[in-house]
């Protein structure tokens, strides 16, 4: 398990539906990409921020995930979401997710880094003050 980074602001449940299982029988890679997102939605709109795609939003720039121990249906996830490094226009998001069926030990982590961008221009911009006061 690596160490996590930054400081803990956020944290959601996510529940595993049947259909996130795979021939193995356990929750296949690619949704831990959804579960990221959503945790990232929703942390996102808790911090203040715009998602409209319209004007000035964030975007994600990159993001990866360790597989640590393997999720079955049924189960919740608990995520557990942290900021760090918060740049001119950017911060990293770190995830740490675990089961319901043991909240000591996570199931996988995650990480992406969310960039502030002008949807006009397709340029980034400043992060706006409402997000950088709950970073710095």
């Amino acid at each position: 398990m690596s160490e996590i980074h930054g400081k803990k602001i956020y944290t959601c449940s996510i529940p595993v539906r049947w259909g996130d299982m795979d021939a193995y029988g356990h929750v296949n890679n690619a949704l831990y990409m959804r579960y990221l997102e959503e945790a990232r939605v929703q942390l996102l709109a808790e911090l203040g921020a715009t998602m409209d795609g319209n004007g000035v939003d964030p975007v994600v720039i990159n993001v990866g995930c360790t597989f640590l121990k393997p999720v079955t249906y049924p189960d919740t996830l608990r995520i557990d979401c942290y900021v760090a490094d918060p740049g001119r226009s950017s911060f990293m998001t770190y995830y740490r997710l675990f089961s319901e069926n043991d909240l000591d030990t996570p199931v996988s982590e995650g990480y992406s880094k969310v960039v502030w961008m002008d949807h006009t221009s397709g340029r980034s911009v400043p992060l706006p003050d409402n997000i950088r006061k709950h970073l710095d």
